[in-house]
C-alpha cells in the first residue's frame, strides 16, 4: 500500500492548482494549497502515510462528529436530536435559510454550521476553559494524542470574521433552540474548530469509529458503539457537506471534511483514514483529498456500499 499511496498523493497533487485555501478566514489562508497528505490504520494498528501527513492543521468541521459523539455520551439521544435534526441539505454549510423554513425549526443536522453550534452549547462545564478542556481530553483520548491543542490564532481569527455563525446563533437562541450567553457559546464553537491535528491524529480516531468505538491497538471500549453507529451513518449522509450524495457514490465511506483541508474517513471494520489538503473546491471540501480517496475506495473495493 506505501507504494501505492506515494504515487496516488504525487500524482493527485496537480488537482491542488484547481483549489482555493479558504481565505475568508484569514489565519487559513496561510495554508500551503500545495500540501497534500493521506495516514492509514488498519485493524491491526499497523501504520502507512504518504505526503505531507505529518502537517498540523485546524480540523475545522471535522470537530463536528467528535464535539456530537461527546454531546450523545453526556446527553443522550433524546435531549441531543430534540436540538438538531439526522436529515441530509443540499444547501450550504453555512446557509441559515433551512432555520426559518424547516418545520421543525431546529437545523437539519449536526455538521452544518448551526447544528454544530446547537451541539457545543450542550457540553457541560462550568466555563468555556471548562467545556474547551472536556473537548479537548476527549479528541486526545481518541486520537491517542496528548499534544492536541487549540491554535490561538485561528481562533481569533475565526472570532473576527464570524458575524454569520453569530446571526445564526441569535436565530437559534431566538426560537428556544439554545440557551446561555451566545458570544460564550460562539467562542466556543470558534475553539473546537481551531484545534490543531494531522493526518495521523484523524486516522487514529477515525480507526475507533472503525470498530464499533472499541481501540483495536488498546484493546478497550473507548466511546459506546450506539454512539459511533450514530455518528458513522451521520457522517455517511451528511459529512461532505452539499456534496454528501456525490461523495457516497463515488467513494462510499463515513467521511467528515472540514475547510482547514482535512477529511476523516471510516471504513467499518478494516481502516481509519485521516487526510489532509488544504486547496478546496466550490463545496469546501479537499479537491485533492477527495481523488485520492476516490482512488483509494476504487483500488481496494473500500465502499460499504
Amino acid at each position: 500500500m506505501k507504494v501505492f499511496l506515494d504515487d496516488l498523493v504525487k500524482k493527485s497533487k496537480i488537482l491542488t492548482v484547481n483549489g482555493n485555501v479558504a481565505n475568508y478566514i484569514p489565519a487559513l489562508g496561510k495554508a500551503n494549497s500545495e500540501d497534500l497528505g493521506i495516514a492509514i490504520y488498519d485493524h491491526e494498528g499497523n501504520f502507512c502515510e504518504a505526503g505531507n501527513s505529518d502537517k498540523k492543521f485546524t480540523i475545522q468541521s471535522v470537530s463536528k462528529p467528535l464535539v456530537f459523539l461527546l454531546a450523545l455520551i453526556d446527553q443522550g439521544e433524546e435531549i441531543v436530536f430534540s436540538k438538531v435534526g439526522m436529515e441530509p441539505t443540499g444547501d450550504p454549510f453555512n446557509s441559515i435559510i433551512r432555520l426559518e423554513t424547516f418545520d421543525k425549526h431546529k437545523p437539519l443536522n449536526p455538521f452544518i454550521n448551526a447544528g454544530a453550534i446547537s451541539i457545543v452549547s450542550l457540553v457541560k462545564g462550568e466555563d468555556n476553559i471548562e467545556k474547551i478542556e472536556k473537548i479537548l481530553s476527549f479528541i486526545r483520548l481518541l486520537a491517542d494524542n496528548d499534544n492536541i491543542n487549540v491554535d490561538n490564532s485561528v481562533f481569533l481569527s475565526e472570532k473576527v470574521t464570524g458575524d454569520r455563525n453569530r446571526s445564526m446563533l441569535y436565530f437559534l437562541k431566538s426560537i428556544g433552540n439554545i440557551e446561555g450567553n451566545v458570544e460564550e457559546i460562539l467562542d466556543l464553537y470558534f475553539m473546537q474548530c481551531a484545534i490543531k491535528a494531522t493526518c495521523k491524529d484523524l486516522a487514529r480516531i477515525s480507526l475507533v469509529l472503525a470498530h464499533g468505538g472499541y481501540d483495536p491497538i488498546r484493546k478497550e471500549q473507548i466511546i459506546p458503539k450506539r454512539a459511533t453507529q450514530i455518528v458513522n451513518s451521520l457522517m455517511a449522509t451528511c459529512g461532505m457537506y452539499d456534496e454528501s450524495g456525490e461523495f457516497a457514490v463515488k467513494v462510499g465511506i463515513p467521511s467528515k471534511s472540514g475547510v482547514g483541508g482535512g477529511i476523516l474517513s471510516v471504513v467499518p471494520k478494516r481502516y481509519g483514514i485521516g487526510v489532509y489538503g488544504p486547496a478546496l473546491d466550490v463545496k469546501g471540501n479537499s479537491i485533492a483529498g477527495v481523488r485520492v480517496l476516490e482512488a483509494l475506495s476504487d483500488k481496494y473495493d473500500l465502499s460499504i456500499y
